[in-house]
């Protein structure tokens, strides 16, 4: 799974993302096992450390699991991976609401958008 790593915020954070992604939008199944953390970074091209940490503090979530010499598999619990979903849609939200008041529109304005953008 190809990563998409931009300059300016941490990356690991930004694995974290992209790996959380894959996860509530079912590129990994609940119960999956993950590559390796080598391959993994190597596929995002990125350090094998900075993956390992990435790794870690999603274990640390709750969406990731070590299964010792087995490796990591996503989590089978489909309310931890329903509240991340939940958490990146409201990241995704209220990005999208600061860009809208930077622009200068209203509440009115932002929903009629948003109905216009729907259809």
């Amino acid at each position: 799974m190809e990563r998409n790593i931009q300059g300016g915020r941490p990356i690991y954070a930004q694995l974290i993302e992209q790996v959380t992604l894959a996860i509530v939008s079912g590129v990994y199944a609940p119960g999956e096992r993950l590559a390796s953390v080598r391959e993994l970074a190597m596929q995002a091209g990125v350090n094998p450390n900075t993956m390992q940490r990435a790794l870690a503090q999603m274990e640390e979530q709750g969406l990731l699991y070590t299964q010792r010499t087995a490796g990591r598999f996503v989590t089978e619990d489909v309310s931890v991976i329903r509240q991340a979903r939940q958490r990146l849609a409201v990241q995704q939200a209220e990005q999208f609401l600061a860009a809208m008041h930077r622009l200068n529109f209203s509440k009115e304005e932002i929903s009629a958008l948003l109905e216009q953008v729907r259809e």
